[in-house]
């Protein structure tokens, strides 16, 4: 979870405030709803927690997360995205469990090598990529067992 420093300046806030974007009622609530939001949450989920601040308000101030790096999208098998914390804010990865949609970040070490061999094979530079590994988490391994 992201902390807060105060409850109107969350670090989601503060984000993009650095990007020139100032602060308004409707974002806090967008922020705060995200904070509490166990791993990971769909749009759609905040739309639903937050029925007063209108459906596309939320998905801008989602955008301008994305755009400040403190948010990832992730996409489900089926196609329907997920959102979560960006809580590395370094470059990572995703597994993302198809079981209940909780992802989680994590960086390999391996990824990155074959990544920098593939760029000295293809023709022109590499300039992004998405890894997203599907996963059966713990959790519902766990509560399967039972």
């Amino acid at each position: 979870m992201v902390s807060t420093t105060s409850s109107s300046q969350s670090d989601l806030l503060l984000a993009i405030e650095d990007q020139g974007h100032r602060h308004t009622e409707t974002r806090r609530l967008v922020a705060e709803a995200i904070e509490a939001s166990p791993e990971s949450f769909t749009a759609e989920e905040i739309c639903a927690q937050l029925p007063a601040v209108g459906r596309a308000t939320v998905y801008r101030t989602l955008k301008l997360f994305l755009s400040a790096d403190v948010l990832c999208k992730v996409t489900l098998p089926d196609g329907a995205p997920r959102y979560a914390i960006d809580t590395g804010g370094r470059h990572h990865h995703h597994s993302i469990c198809t079981s209940c949609g909780a992802v989680s970040e994590f960086r390999a070490s391996t990824v990155e090598r074959v990544l920098r061999a593939l760029e000295r094979e293809v023709e022109g530079e590499i300039t992004g990529h998405r890894m997203e590994i599907y996963v059966r988490c713990g959790k519902c391994q766990s509560g399967a067992a039972n």
